[in-house]
């Protein structure tokens, strides 16, 4: 069967394959462009996202916001979503069951969208996207190649939020972001 985004909506909508759906207010689909080159995942949905429905809002948000300004992105040109899609009590990490429960629907995101970047935020996504082993602190920015996909790993904006001095490093990594999709699209203008 064909998913389409408006299934998938239905489906994190309606989900019971985890017990986060009984204590979650809203699950938290991804959101913004559906047509956006560069996609963002991070772990799980904070508090106020469960909340709100909505990811990356509050503080982390405003965070992610400041980068994209920074940085000459806006979320009008990204699609951010997260593994979960149900906020884990007390922010505690998301239990591999947990994240097993939610990955199709994350793969089902990522096929639809088809990205040539995804960039994780943060060690909990870089662990289950890019590699089992991955250290945040000592491999983000650093590039990996799947099909005709590059992914990347930074840290998380909650990270920022407990050591600001973090926050050139991951404007660092963005910017590389940034010079990456624009390699992306001399390509294809090229290809074209």
């Amino acid at each position: 069967m064909q998913y389409t985004w408006n299934d998938i909506d239905r489906h994190i909508a309606d989900c019971t394959q985890c017990a986060l759906s009984r204590t979650r207010h809203r699950p938290v689909m991804g959101r913004g462009n559906r047509q956006a080159d560069l996609m963002l995942i991070a772990e799980a949905p904070g508090a106020q996202e469960d909340q709100q429905g909505i990811p990356f809002v509050g503080s982390s948000g405003e965070i992610l916001d400041r980068l994209f300004w920074d940085c000459g992105l806006s979320r009008e040109e990204v699609y951010i979503t997260n593994i979960l899609k149900c906020h884990p009590p007390g922010n505690r990490d998301p239990k591999e069951e947990e994240k097993e429960a939610c990955v199709p629907y994350l793969k089902y995101e990522t096929f639809l969208l088809k990205p040539r970047i995804i960039v994780c935020l943060g060690r909990i996504a870089a662990q289950r996207i890019i590699s089992p082993d991955f250290r945040i602190t000592k491999q983000h920015g650093t590039w990996t190649y799947r099909k005709d996909c590059a992914l990347t790993a930074t840290y998380h904006p909650s990270a920022i939020l407990r050591d600001s001095a973090k926050y050139e490093a991951v404007k660092k990594d963005f910017l590389e972001i940034v010079r990456k999709q624009a390699e992306f699209h001399q390509q294809k203008f090229k290809k074209e």
